[in-house]
């Protein structure tokens, strides 16, 4: 079987980078594989500085490649920056906008946001970045849409993250939209990290940590309803289920996921969907049956409101890798178009 070539990735760096940042899109790109082994990915680290670069954690970094890297990427990393709010070098805001304008993915995790709305990539979009920093951003940049209270945001062309470890979602995220959900599933399983976390930054800034018999009792619950998505779930059954009142249930169950025991159904049926979307040839109908929606009709509503496209364009995007070649192809071919103009 043949491959399309590997998608170009580059990963901006800079003195004074963290190199778990760093680390998170290499992670994800760097050693993500096919299932026979090729890789999906052609990973480049590049930074504006020549000469080594300087950690936050006391050793260097050495790059081979300046920032004419991004001008052959399909997707471009800005995985953090400065804490201090320093402006970012000019030749690296007009590499980002160049490559936005070609139509290269553009993500910034973590602070990597800042660097963005620098370029004038977010304005009046909807973005994200470490809640620790909201006030600071909102005051940079008020033109910004910011959502602090998720995990990451998706505007097709350009991508947010959250802070630190919302990065890995975030890349995942990406992995998942170019290549389906088994590719994603894959990547996080050797990472041995959730493929899809639910909820957002709020509860991670200042929700206390369940009891550990309460969280036990919550395990078993969350699986059962993991098994049992086609069927209907009262929350007083679940409670009873999980030994608990009804309020305790409600408020155990959002300090243990971040949100209510409805949004939570609604994604996890939401992800089943999309697999059997992908990896199967059910009918419409089937698959909203299997995943609790009841009918093609509700399932074709969530879709739009949660993924603002419906069941039929998913699978025809998203089933297993036969859509990306052409797509693949097709960014090469303009790549080339536009390098000989």
């Amino acid at each position: 079987m043949t491959h399309p070539e590997p998608e170009n990735v580059a990963v901006v760096a800079f003195d004074g980078i963290s190199p778990f940042h760093l680390s998170v899109p290499c992670l994800v790109f760097g050693e993500d594989r096919r299932p026979d082994g090729s890789p999906r990915f052609r990973l480049r680290v590049c930074a504006s500085e020549a000469g080594p670069l300087r950690t936050n954690a006391g050793f260097d970094l050495v790059t081979q490649r300046g920032l004419g890297a991004l001008r052959t990427a399909s997707i471009v990393v800005v995985p953090s920056w400065h804490e201090d709010g320093r402006a970012a070098p000019p030749a690296l805001l007009r590499e980002l906008r160049a490559a936005h304008r070609r139509g290269a993915l553009i993500v910034g995790l973590c602070l990597g946001a800042f660097v963005l709305a620098e370029a004038g990539l977010l304005d009046g979009r909807p973005a994200t970045t470490h809640w620790h920093l909201v006030p600071r951003f909102r005051a940079m940049y008020p033109s910004v849409q910011l959502q602090p209270e998720v995990l990451y945001v998706d505007e097709g062309d350009v991508i947010t993250s959250a802070g630190t470890a919302a990065g890995l979602d975030c890349c995942l995220h990406v992995l998942r939209k170019r290549y389906g959900a088994e590719a994603a599933n894959q990547a996080a399983r050797r990472m041995v990290v959730a493929p899809h976390r639910q909820g957002g930054q709020a509860q991670y800034i200042a929700n206390p940590v369940p009891e550990r018999a309460e969280r036990d009792r919550l395990g078993p619950v969350l699986e059962w309803m993991s098994r049992h998505l086609a069927q209907p779930h009262g929350l007083d059954d679940l409670a009873a289920r999980a030994f608990m009142s009804r309020r305790t249930f409600t408020r155990q169950f959002r300090d243990s996921t971040g949100t209510t025991v409805v949004g939570w159904l609604k994604a996890q049926r939401l992800a089943l969907a999309q697999r059997l979307l992908e990896g199967t040839e059910l009918p419409i109908e089937e698959v909203a049956a299997r995943a609790g929606f009841g009918s093609s009709a509700s399932l074709r509503q969530h879709f739009a409101q949660a993924l603002r496209t419906s069941p039929q364009s998913y699978r025809r995007e998203f089933s297993h890798e036969r859509a990306f070649a052409p797509r693949a192809a097709a960014w090469r071919q303009d790549r080339a178009t536009s390098s000989r103009t």
